[in-house]
């Protein structure tokens, strides 16, 4: 088995347990059979898919601030710091079935959505908050007793919130039925995924990970915001170019940016650059369910120069991220090499 399967193995191993956890709660409050078997069966559907690089990257970093590997921490510290990890997975998976839902999406890696699986509708949207719930759980069973745990139960909230501020702005700016291209604007861009992915994607993993090795000062902690939520935007403009300009083989899904009208990276640029003839030709086709009109965005995409574009901001934004790593100051406990990680796993990636 490869290191990054054994590694994953592990973690996996550790949400078993916190199943059995939580399902040990229900059965307390003497939960009738039938309720904790869905709890069971929401849990397992919509928590453990996917690539698992948020919950990971909790146990990663943690390792690097405390000078070792993820594969030396005893078996107590790994599986308090990888249910730091399943909290942020628990904090997705709450998002993405109420996400599935508001935006009627039909799949989810590679699976039905939750609220699409036979016999589910709407009870998927209690199953959102029990997700939501779970988190709560497990910090109490797991943190009550240490110094940090009001910290961790503070930045779990406030990230919760930005990112439904995030949502907020996508919905009320991308309305699928009525397509208005004056709504969109970079700064609207910038704001919706920096509250909706860069904080709980980004920041989140380190901030937990840095609580739990004792690095918690408000410097230190503004450092690594720093860095970390311009490098999630950073990652969601890289997302938004590869839905427009990626293959499915490469990105692993057919990209639907186009025609579900988001406020993408990619026709904000174009927007930005538009002759008024462009300008025409967006205005008729943008948002459009036809592949026809997908494809005449797509070609009118490739012939402004928007690949391009963002070759140039992606090395200018590199190189940028790169000076600021560069001037951490390491005094306190943080390690550059933590955010170096990060930027590693995202320059460059093609899915």
């Amino acid at each position: 088995m490869s290191d990054k399967a054994a590694a994953r193995e592990r973690f996996l191993s550790v949400f078993e347990c916190a199943v059995e956890e939580l399902k040990e709660v229900l059965v307390s409050h003497k939960m009738p059979q039938e309720a904790i078997d869905w709890f069971v069966k929401n849990l397992n559907y919509n928590t453990p898919g996917g690539k698992l690089n948020r919950g990971l990257s909790v146990v990663d970093t943690y390792a690097i601030l405390n000078n070792t590997t993820a594969d030396k921490l005893n078996d107590e510290q790994y599986k308090k710091v990888a249910l730091l990890g399943w909290s942020i997975e628990l904090l997705q998976a709450y998002f993405l079935v109420a996400d599935d839902m508001m935006d009627q999406s039909k799949t989810r890696r590679g699976q039905k959505c939750w609220y699409l699986v036979e016999g589910v509708g709407n009870i998927a949207i209690n199953d959102s908050f029990m997700l939501e719930g779970a988190i709560y759980v497990l910090l109490k069973k797991h943190f009550r007793q240490d110094p940090y745990y009001v910290d961790l139960l503070d930045l779990f909230h406030e990230v919760t919130f930005q990112t439904e501020l995030g949502q907020l702005l996508d919905l009320v700016t991308a309305d699928e039925e009525v397509v208005d291209l004056d709504k969109f604007s970079l700064d609207k861009h910038s704001f919706i995924v920096i509250f909706k992915t860069a904080y709980y994607s980004f920041y989140l993993p380190v901030a937990l990970a840095m609580y739990m090795s004792g690095i918690s000062s408000e410097e230190d902690l503004k450092q690594v915001r720093d860095i970390l939520i311009p490098l999630g935007e950073y990652f969601q403009i890289q997302d938004d170019f590869l839905d427009c300009f990626g293959t499915p083989e490469q990105i692993g899904k057919i990209g639907t940016d186009i025609k579900d009208n988001k406020c993408s990276w990619v026709v904000n640029q174009a927007l930005l650059h538009a002759t008024p003839e462009q300008r025409k030709l967006l205005d008729d086709n943008y948002g459009k369910k036809d592949d026809e009109s997908e494809q005449r965005c797509k070609d009118l995409f490739k012939s402004m120069g928007i690949e391009k574009i963002y070759h140039d901001y992606e090395e200018s934004i590199v190189a940028k991220l790169r000076e600021q790593i560069d001037k951490v100051d390491e005094s306190r406990g943080l390690k550059k090499d933590v955010l170096t990680a990060f930027l590693g796993k995202v320059y460059k990636r093609s899915k």
